[in-house]
Protein backbone atom coordinates (compact mmCIF):
# COMPACT_ATOMS: atom_id res chain seq x y z
CA UNK A 1 0.00 0.00 0.00
CA UNK A 2 0.96 3.64 -0.44
CA UNK A 3 2.86 5.06 2.55
CA UNK A 4 2.88 8.75 3.42
CA UNK A 5 5.07 10.51 5.91
CA UNK A 6 3.57 12.89 8.44
CA UNK A 7 5.36 15.70 6.64
CA UNK A 8 3.56 14.73 3.42
CA UNK A 9 0.19 14.68 5.16
CA UNK A 10 0.76 18.13 6.61
CA UNK A 11 2.01 19.50 3.27
CA UNK A 12 -1.03 18.15 1.41
CA UNK A 13 -3.33 19.67 3.99
CA UNK A 14 -1.64 23.04 3.63
CA UNK A 15 -2.43 22.94 -0.08
CA UNK A 16 -6.08 22.24 0.73
CA UNK A 17 -6.31 25.04 3.29
CA UNK A 18 -4.79 27.57 0.87
CA UNK A 19 -7.11 26.66 -2.00
CA UNK A 20 -9.00 29.75 -3.24
CA UNK A 21 -12.80 29.46 -3.42
CA UNK A 22 -14.72 30.89 -6.35
CA UNK A 23 -18.36 31.15 -7.30
CA UNK A 24 -19.75 28.00 -8.87
CA UNK A 25 -20.66 28.88 -12.46
CA UNK A 26 -22.99 25.86 -12.68
CA UNK A 27 -25.42 27.64 -10.38
CA UNK A 28 -27.55 30.75 -10.84
CA UNK A 29 -30.93 31.90 -9.55
CA UNK A 30 -30.22 35.57 -8.87
CA UNK A 31 -30.89 35.13 -5.16
CA UNK A 32 -27.55 33.79 -3.92
CA UNK A 33 -24.24 32.45 -5.17
CA UNK A 34 -22.89 29.01 -4.42
CA UNK A 35 -19.15 28.28 -4.27
CA UNK A 36 -17.06 25.61 -5.93
CA UNK A 37 -15.50 24.12 -2.81
CA UNK A 38 -16.77 23.24 0.64
CA UNK A 39 -15.32 25.66 3.19
CA UNK A 40 -14.64 23.06 5.88
CA UNK A 41 -14.47 19.26 5.68
CA UNK A 42 -13.05 16.40 7.71
CA UNK A 43 -9.81 16.84 5.75
CA UNK A 44 -9.50 20.38 7.13
CA UNK A 45 -9.12 19.14 10.71
CA UNK A 46 -5.50 19.30 11.87
CA UNK A 47 -3.37 16.22 11.24
CA UNK A 48 -2.35 16.33 14.90
CA UNK A 49 -5.98 15.73 15.90
CA UNK A 50 -6.03 12.45 14.01
CA UNK A 51 -2.54 10.97 13.99
CA UNK A 52 -0.02 10.17 16.70
CA UNK A 53 2.95 11.97 15.15
CA UNK A 54 5.52 10.20 17.35
CA UNK A 55 7.39 7.59 15.23
CA UNK A 56 8.21 5.67 18.39
CA UNK A 57 4.55 5.08 19.32
CA UNK A 58 3.15 5.09 15.78
CA UNK A 59 5.88 3.62 13.56
CA UNK A 60 3.38 2.56 10.86
CA UNK A 61 1.82 6.00 10.56
CA UNK A 62 -1.73 4.92 11.34
CA UNK A 63 -4.64 7.29 11.88
CA UNK A 64 -5.63 6.92 15.54
CA UNK A 65 -8.63 9.20 16.10
CA UNK A 66 -10.36 9.61 12.77
CA UNK A 67 -12.79 12.38 11.83
CA UNK A 68 -15.93 11.30 9.98
CA UNK A 69 -17.53 14.65 9.14
CA UNK A 70 -17.58 18.38 9.84
CA UNK A 71 -21.03 19.89 9.62
CA UNK A 72 -23.72 22.29 10.86
CA UNK A 73 -21.57 25.28 11.87
CA UNK A 74 -22.71 28.25 13.90
CA UNK A 75 -21.19 31.50 12.65
CA UNK A 76 -20.10 34.86 14.01
CA UNK A 77 -17.82 37.73 12.97
CA UNK A 78 -15.38 39.16 15.51
CA UNK A 79 -12.90 41.91 14.59
CA UNK A 80 -13.33 41.19 10.89
CA UNK A 81 -12.64 37.49 11.27
CA UNK A 82 -15.26 34.86 10.44
CA UNK A 83 -15.48 32.14 13.05
CA UNK A 84 -17.39 28.93 12.47
CA UNK A 85 -18.41 26.83 15.46
CA UNK A 86 -18.28 23.48 13.70
CA UNK A 87 -19.79 20.20 14.70
CA UNK A 88 -16.96 17.72 14.33
CA UNK A 89 -17.92 14.05 14.36
CA UNK A 90 -15.34 11.36 15.07
CA UNK A 91 -15.31 7.77 13.91
CA UNK A 92 -16.89 6.93 17.27
CA UNK A 93 -20.12 8.89 16.37
CA UNK A 94 -19.45 11.44 19.13
CA UNK A 95 -19.64 15.07 18.07
CA UNK A 96 -17.73 17.95 19.61
CA UNK A 97 -17.31 21.65 18.87
CA UNK A 98 -14.30 23.25 17.23
CA UNK A 99 -13.69 26.73 15.83
CA UNK A 100 -12.50 27.26 12.26
CA UNK A 101 -11.36 30.79 11.40
CA UNK A 102 -11.12 32.60 8.05
CA UNK A 103 -9.90 36.11 7.21
CA UNK A 104 -12.56 36.55 4.51
CA UNK A 105 -15.36 34.07 5.29
CA UNK A 106 -15.05 32.34 1.90
CA UNK A 107 -11.87 30.26 2.06
CA UNK A 108 -8.66 29.65 4.03
CA UNK A 109 -10.54 28.34 7.06
CA UNK A 110 -8.18 26.96 9.70
CA UNK A 111 -9.12 25.26 12.93
CA UNK A 112 -7.89 26.65 16.21
CA UNK A 113 -5.26 24.52 17.95
CA UNK A 114 -7.66 22.45 20.03
CA UNK A 115 -11.39 21.67 20.12
CA UNK A 116 -13.72 23.55 22.46
CA UNK A 117 -13.79 22.28 26.02
CA UNK A 118 -17.48 22.48 26.91
CA UNK A 119 -18.25 21.99 30.62
CA UNK A 120 -20.87 19.37 31.47
CA UNK A 121 -23.90 19.66 33.70
CA UNK A 122 -24.64 17.30 36.59
CA UNK A 123 -26.21 15.03 33.97
CA UNK A 124 -23.38 14.53 31.46
CA UNK A 125 -24.12 14.81 27.75
CA UNK A 126 -23.66 11.73 25.59
CA UNK A 127 -23.50 13.86 22.47
CA UNK A 128 -23.54 17.61 21.77
CA UNK A 129 -24.02 19.25 18.38
CA UNK A 130 -25.43 22.00 16.11
CA UNK A 131 -24.52 25.13 18.07
CA UNK A 132 -26.16 28.45 17.29
CA UNK A 133 -23.95 31.41 18.19
CA UNK A 134 -25.86 34.51 19.30
CA UNK A 135 -24.32 37.87 20.17
CA UNK A 136 -26.97 39.12 22.60
CA UNK A 137 -27.52 42.71 23.55
CA UNK A 138 -26.71 41.80 27.17
CA UNK A 139 -23.03 41.57 26.09
CA UNK A 140 -22.59 37.81 26.16
CA UNK A 141 -22.09 35.44 23.25
CA UNK A 142 -24.44 32.52 23.84
CA UNK A 143 -24.11 29.03 22.45
CA UNK A 144 -27.32 27.05 22.13
CA UNK A 145 -26.93 23.43 21.12
CA UNK A 146 -28.55 20.03 21.25
CA UNK A 147 -27.58 17.90 24.22
CA UNK A 148 -28.42 14.27 23.66
CA UNK A 149 -28.64 11.60 26.33
CA UNK A 150 -29.96 8.03 26.53
CA UNK A 151 -33.70 7.85 27.14
CA UNK A 152 -33.65 5.84 30.34
CA UNK A 153 -37.43 5.33 30.25
CA UNK A 154 -37.12 3.05 27.20
CA UNK A 155 -35.66 -0.43 26.78
CA UNK A 156 -34.74 0.46 23.19
CA UNK A 157 -30.98 0.97 23.12
CA UNK A 158 -31.42 3.59 20.36
CA UNK A 159 -33.98 5.67 22.27
CA UNK A 160 -32.59 9.15 22.99
CA UNK A 161 -33.65 12.32 24.72
CA UNK A 162 -32.74 15.75 23.34
CA UNK A 163 -32.82 19.08 25.13
CA UNK A 164 -31.42 22.56 24.56
CA UNK A 165 -28.00 23.04 26.10
CA UNK A 166 -26.97 26.59 27.02
CA UNK A 167 -23.54 28.12 27.50
CA UNK A 168 -21.99 31.58 27.28
CA UNK A 169 -18.60 33.06 26.51
CA UNK A 170 -16.75 36.27 25.67
CA UNK A 171 -14.19 34.81 23.29
CA UNK A 172 -15.38 31.33 22.15
CA UNK A 173 -12.49 29.85 24.14
CA UNK A 174 -13.63 29.83 27.75
CA UNK A 175 -17.22 28.70 28.27
CA UNK A 176 -19.59 28.89 31.20
CA UNK A 177 -22.14 26.10 31.05
CA UNK A 178 -25.65 27.06 32.14
CA UNK A 179 -28.49 24.71 33.10
CA UNK A 180 -30.37 23.24 30.15
CA UNK A 181 -33.41 25.18 28.99
CA UNK A 182 -36.66 24.01 30.60
CA UNK A 183 -39.81 24.05 28.47
CA UNK A 184 -43.23 22.39 28.57
CA UNK A 185 -42.23 20.08 25.70
CA UNK A 186 -40.95 16.51 26.21
CA UNK A 187 -37.98 17.13 23.90
CA UNK A 188 -36.32 20.18 22.34
CA UNK A 189 -33.99 20.65 19.40
CA UNK A 190 -32.94 23.57 17.19
CA UNK A 191 -33.51 26.18 19.89
CA UNK A 192 -32.37 29.72 19.04
CA UNK A 193 -32.03 32.82 21.21
CA UNK A 194 -33.45 36.08 19.86
CA UNK A 195 -30.55 38.60 19.84
CA UNK A 196 -32.49 41.34 21.66
CA UNK A 197 -34.57 41.55 24.80
CA UNK A 198 -38.34 41.41 24.32
CA UNK A 199 -40.22 43.27 27.06
CA UNK A 200 -37.11 42.93 29.21
CA UNK A 201 -37.01 39.14 28.87
CA UNK A 202 -34.96 36.61 26.92
CA UNK A 203 -36.85 35.32 23.89
CA UNK A 204 -36.38 31.90 22.34
CA UNK A 205 -37.39 30.18 19.13
CA UNK A 206 -38.03 26.56 20.05
CA UNK A 207 -38.90 23.31 18.29
CA UNK A 208 -41.21 21.27 20.52
CA UNK A 209 -41.19 17.52 19.83
CA UNK A 210 -42.96 14.49 21.23
CA UNK A 211 -39.91 12.27 20.81
CA UNK A 212 -36.37 12.30 19.48
CA UNK A 213 -37.05 11.78 15.77
CA UNK A 214 -40.64 12.72 14.98
CA UNK A 215 -42.44 15.95 15.78
CA UNK A 216 -45.65 14.07 16.56
CA UNK A 217 -48.39 16.32 17.86
CA UNK A 218 -45.77 18.99 18.50
CA UNK A 219 -43.51 20.47 15.90
CA UNK A 220 -43.40 23.85 14.26
CA UNK A 221 -41.21 26.74 15.32
CA UNK A 222 -42.22 27.92 18.77
CA UNK A 223 -41.81 31.15 20.70
CA UNK A 224 -41.30 31.53 24.41
CA UNK A 225 -39.91 33.94 27.01
CA UNK A 226 -37.65 33.40 30.03
CA UNK A 227 -36.69 35.80 32.80
CA UNK A 228 -33.04 34.77 32.97
CA UNK A 229 -30.43 32.69 31.19
CA UNK A 230 -29.15 31.32 34.50
CA UNK A 231 -31.74 28.60 34.87
CA UNK A 232 -33.90 29.59 31.90
CA UNK A 233 -37.50 28.39 32.08
CA UNK A 234 -40.16 28.87 29.41
CA UNK A 235 -43.59 28.42 30.92
CA UNK A 236 -45.54 28.70 27.69
CA UNK A 237 -44.64 27.95 24.07
CA UNK A 238 -46.62 29.34 21.15
CA UNK A 239 -46.03 27.88 17.68
CA UNK A 240 -45.50 30.83 15.31
CA UNK A 241 -44.41 28.92 12.18
CA UNK A 242 -46.57 25.86 11.54
CA UNK A 243 -46.03 22.76 9.49
CA UNK A 244 -48.41 21.99 6.63
CA UNK A 245 -49.39 18.94 4.60
CA UNK A 246 -47.60 18.43 1.27
CA UNK A 247 -45.15 21.27 1.78
CA UNK A 248 -41.42 21.41 2.51
CA UNK A 249 -42.23 21.49 6.24
CA UNK A 250 -44.61 18.56 6.35
CA UNK A 251 -42.57 16.30 8.63
CA UNK A 252 -40.61 18.87 10.66
CA UNK A 253 -39.28 22.38 10.64
CA UNK A 254 -36.93 24.33 12.85
CA UNK A 255 -35.19 27.68 13.20
CA UNK A 256 -31.68 27.94 11.77
CA UNK A 257 -29.43 30.75 13.09
CA UNK A 258 -30.65 33.80 15.01
CA UNK A 259 -32.69 36.11 12.75
CA UNK A 260 -31.15 39.20 11.17
CA UNK A 261 -32.56 42.66 11.91
CA UNK A 262 -33.50 44.51 8.70
CA UNK A 263 -35.53 47.64 7.94
CA UNK A 264 -38.42 45.42 6.80
CA UNK A 265 -38.43 43.09 9.80
CA UNK A 266 -36.57 40.13 11.26
CA UNK A 267 -35.22 37.87 8.52
CA UNK A 268 -35.31 34.18 9.44
CA UNK A 269 -33.55 31.16 7.94
CA UNK A 270 -35.14 27.81 8.82
CA UNK A 271 -35.08 24.20 7.69
CA UNK A 272 -38.00 22.14 6.49
CA UNK A 273 -38.23 18.37 6.33
CA UNK A 274 -40.45 16.04 4.34
CA UNK A 275 -40.55 12.29 3.91
CA UNK A 276 -39.62 10.68 0.60
CA UNK A 277 -39.25 7.10 -0.59
CA UNK A 278 -35.50 7.57 -0.04
CA UNK A 279 -35.88 8.99 3.48
CA UNK A 280 -36.08 12.46 4.98
CA UNK A 281 -35.22 15.41 2.73
CA UNK A 282 -33.99 18.61 4.41
CA UNK A 283 -34.17 21.99 2.67
CA UNK A 284 -33.82 25.61 3.80
CA UNK A 285 -36.44 28.34 3.64
CA UNK A 286 -36.83 31.99 4.65
CA UNK A 287 -39.56 33.94 6.38
CA UNK A 288 -39.95 37.45 7.84
CA UNK A 289 -41.39 38.62 11.15
CA UNK A 290 -42.38 42.02 12.46
CA UNK A 291 -39.65 44.20 13.97
CA UNK A 292 -41.64 45.13 17.06
CA UNK A 293 -43.45 41.78 17.38
CA UNK A 294 -40.83 39.20 16.37
CA UNK A 295 -43.30 36.38 16.95
CA UNK A 296 -45.64 37.62 14.21
CA UNK A 297 -44.88 36.30 10.72
CA UNK A 298 -45.43 38.90 7.99
CA UNK A 299 -44.05 37.14 4.88
CA UNK A 300 -43.64 33.47 4.09
CA UNK A 301 -42.48 32.60 0.54
CA UNK A 302 -43.72 29.29 -0.82
CA UNK A 303 -41.34 26.39 -1.32
CA UNK A 304 -37.67 26.12 -0.45
CA UNK A 305 -34.90 28.70 -0.63
CA UNK A 306 -31.91 26.32 -0.82
CA UNK A 307 -31.77 22.57 -1.39
CA UNK A 308 -28.79 20.25 -1.85
CA UNK A 309 -27.41 20.39 -5.39
CA UNK A 310 -24.67 18.59 -7.35
CA UNK A 311 -22.20 16.80 -5.07
CA UNK A 312 -24.03 18.17 -2.02
CA UNK A 313 -26.70 15.48 -2.44
CA UNK A 314 -24.37 12.64 -1.40
CA UNK A 315 -23.01 11.97 2.07
CA UNK A 316 -23.56 10.31 5.41
CA UNK A 317 -27.24 11.28 5.34
CA UNK A 318 -27.92 12.11 1.72
CA UNK A 319 -30.31 14.75 0.34
CA UNK A 320 -29.86 17.13 3.29
CA UNK A 321 -29.18 20.86 3.50
CA UNK A 322 -29.00 22.26 7.04
CA UNK A 323 -27.95 25.66 8.35
CA UNK A 324 -27.52 27.13 11.81
CA UNK A 325 -25.08 29.94 10.99
CA UNK A 326 -25.00 33.11 8.90
CA UNK A 327 -23.36 36.52 9.11
CA UNK A 328 -24.44 39.97 7.96
CA UNK A 329 -21.98 42.78 7.24
CA UNK A 330 -22.25 46.56 7.24
CA UNK A 331 -22.09 46.62 3.43
CA UNK A 332 -25.32 44.60 3.26
CA UNK A 333 -23.69 41.31 2.29
CA UNK A 334 -24.83 38.06 3.86
CA UNK A 335 -22.93 34.80 4.13
CA UNK A 336 -24.93 31.66 4.72
CA UNK A 337 -23.05 28.67 6.11
CA UNK A 338 -24.76 25.36 5.51
CA UNK A 339 -23.92 21.69 5.60
CA UNK A 340 -24.71 19.15 2.92
CA UNK A 341 -25.76 15.58 3.63
CA UNK A 342 -24.37 15.67 7.19
CA UNK A 343 -20.84 15.59 5.79
CA UNK A 344 -19.27 18.97 4.91
CA UNK A 345 -19.74 22.75 5.23
CA UNK A 346 -20.42 25.25 2.44
CA UNK A 347 -20.98 28.98 2.01
CA UNK A 348 -23.54 30.81 -0.10
CA UNK A 349 -23.46 34.60 -0.47
CA UNK A 350 -26.20 37.14 -1.02
CA UNK A 351 -27.28 40.57 0.20
CA UNK A 352 -29.98 41.83 2.53
CA UNK A 353 -31.67 43.59 -0.40
CA UNK A 354 -31.82 40.44 -2.51
CA UNK A 355 -33.08 38.31 0.36
CA UNK A 356 -35.76 40.82 1.30
CA UNK A 357 -36.85 41.07 -2.34
CA UNK A 358 -37.12 37.29 -2.47
CA UNK A 359 -39.03 37.05 0.81
CA UNK A 360 -41.49 39.88 0.17
CA UNK A 361 -42.10 39.29 -3.56
CA UNK A 362 -42.33 35.49 -3.77
CA UNK A 363 -45.92 34.17 -3.61
CA UNK A 364 -47.00 32.13 -0.61
CA UNK A 365 -47.60 28.41 -0.99
CA UNK A 366 -51.10 28.01 -2.41
CA UNK A 367 -51.29 24.51 -0.88
CA UNK A 368 -52.97 23.05 -4.00
CA UNK A 369 -51.78 22.10 -7.48
CA UNK A 370 -54.44 24.35 -9.03
CA UNK A 371 -53.10 27.32 -7.07
CA UNK A 372 -49.54 26.54 -8.23
CA UNK A 373 -50.71 26.52 -11.86
CA UNK A 374 -52.56 29.81 -11.33
CA UNK A 375 -49.38 31.43 -9.94
CA UNK A 376 -47.30 30.11 -12.83
CA UNK A 377 -49.75 31.33 -15.49
CA UNK A 378 -49.90 34.74 -13.85
CA UNK A 379 -46.11 34.98 -14.18
CA UNK A 380 -46.20 33.77 -17.79
CA UNK A 381 -48.84 36.33 -18.75
CA UNK A 382 -46.89 39.15 -17.05
CA UNK A 383 -43.82 38.15 -19.07
CA UNK A 384 -45.43 38.09 -22.53
CA UNK A 385 -44.60 41.68 -23.42
CA UNK A 386 -40.92 41.07 -22.61
CA UNK A 387 -40.70 37.98 -24.85
CA UNK A 388 -41.95 39.72 -28.02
Amino acid sequence: MRIKTFAQLISEQEELLALPNREDERWYNGIYARYQNPVVTAAHTPVSWRYDLNPATNPLGLERLGINAVLNPGAIEIDGRTLLMCRVEGWDRKSFFAVAESPNGIDNFRFWDTPVVMPETDEPDTNTYDMRLVQHEDGWIYGLFCTERKDTTSDDLSAASAQAGLARTRDLKTWERLPDLVTPSPQQRNVVLHPEFVDGRYAFYTRPQDDFITAGSGGGIGWGLADTMEGAVIDHETVIEHRAYHTVTEAKNGEGPAPLRTERGWLHLAHGVRNTAAGLRYVLYLYLTDLDEPWRVTHRPGGYFLAPEFEERIGDVSNVAFANGWTSRADGSVRIYYASSDTRCHVATSTIDRLLDYVTSTPVDGLRSAASVEQRIELIEANREFLA
